[in-house]
């Protein structure tokens, strides 16, 4: 069993900063992809970065620029910062993470999930 734990979501103001962190723990051989969707109330579900075991990462649109994607391979873990916030960017965001289990089963699992409010 894989789990996700995330941290790092909050109240800010427009043109703060935040940091979200997501932990995998558990049955992991080796992680490929780790990344971040939001979805925001009455919005599809969108994908806001993506990091490869490698380091390549791919952002959507409306945040490149502002938000960066990193992540510690020892740690298993991956981080989202996110600056020059805006109201817009106001959503649940959810890591995800690309599994190779120890029993050699590949799976994505996912966090719980963290709000992001963004207000004045």
């Amino acid at each position: 069993q894989v789990q996700l734990v995330e941290s790092g979501g909050g109240l800010v103001q427009p043109g703060g900063s935040l940091r979200l962190s997501c932990a995998a723990s558990g049955s992991i051989y080796s992680i490929n992809h780790m990344g971040w969707y939001r979805q925001a109330p009455g919005k599809e579900r969108e994908l806001v970065a993506v990091i490869t075991s490698g380091g390549n990462t791919n952002y959507a649109d409306s945040v490149k620029g502002r938000f960066t994607i990193s992540r510690d391979n020892a740690k298993n873990t991956v981080y989202l910062q996110m600056n020059s916030l805006k109201p817009e960017d106001t959503a649940v965001y959810c890591c995800y993470a690309k599994v190779t289990t120890g029993r050699g089963m590949i799976a994505d699992y996912w966090g719980q999930g963290t709000q992001v409010t963004v207000s004045s």
